[in-house]
């Protein structure tokens, strides 16, 4: 069952852009530190993307008040939280919900079936979004866990937490 998402981020509300701003400071620390631990334990990742290492990516998950601007290139490397008003000018857009998308970094979802049931929302150069996806298809383990690994206990709980949440939200409301 496929529940229906608003793809276009809404009209900002009093207050958001503050918000939003506030919540990129307090995810910047971790997406540093989980984009240098990708770049140490898995550097084929960057040699993968060939000449989109150069490439911009702007990932939006769309429930949350930011989006991500990733550049993986090996020698400027920047994975960092954006508000949406100051997104930077991206080679390729990838828009969906958060857990999708943490999903298809994992290869836990089929990327072409999100794109085809709107689920998925790619724009700009697909090569760079395909030679990504490939990217990570390679990546041995779980980068949602190797993540959640680096902060122990409590990462791999929140984790767990994220996945039961989704993994109920997409069956639907209870029947009566």
């Amino acid at each position: 069952m496929s529940t229906e998402i608003r793809m276009t981020p809404q009209a900002p509300l009093p207050g958001a852009a503050v918000a939003a701003r506030l919540a990129c400071a307090m995810a910047q620390p971790v997406l540093s530190r989980v984009v240098r631990r990708m770049a140490l334990r898995h550097p084929s990742l960057f040699a993968r993307l060939g000449p989109h290492q150069g490439t911009d990516f702007l990932i939006d998950p769309v429930e949350l008040p930011f989006a991500l601007h990733l550049r993986p290139d090996p020698q400027a490397l920047i994975f960092r939280a954006v508000p949406r008003d100051a997104a930077p000018q991206a080679g390729a857009v990838i828009r969906g919900r958060f857990m999708l998308l943490l999903e298809l970094v994992d290869s836990e979802e089929d990327g072409d079936a999100a794109f085809f049931s709107r689920d998925l929302e790619v724009s700009g150069d697909t090569e760079a979004v395909v030679r990504l996806r490939n990217a990570l298809d390679d990546v041995e383990g779980s980068v949602a866990e190797d993540a959640a690994e680096m902060f122990g206990a409590p990462g791999r709980a929140i984790l767990a937490r994220l996945r039961r949440s989704y993994a109920t939200s997409q069956k639907g409301p209870a029947p009566r």
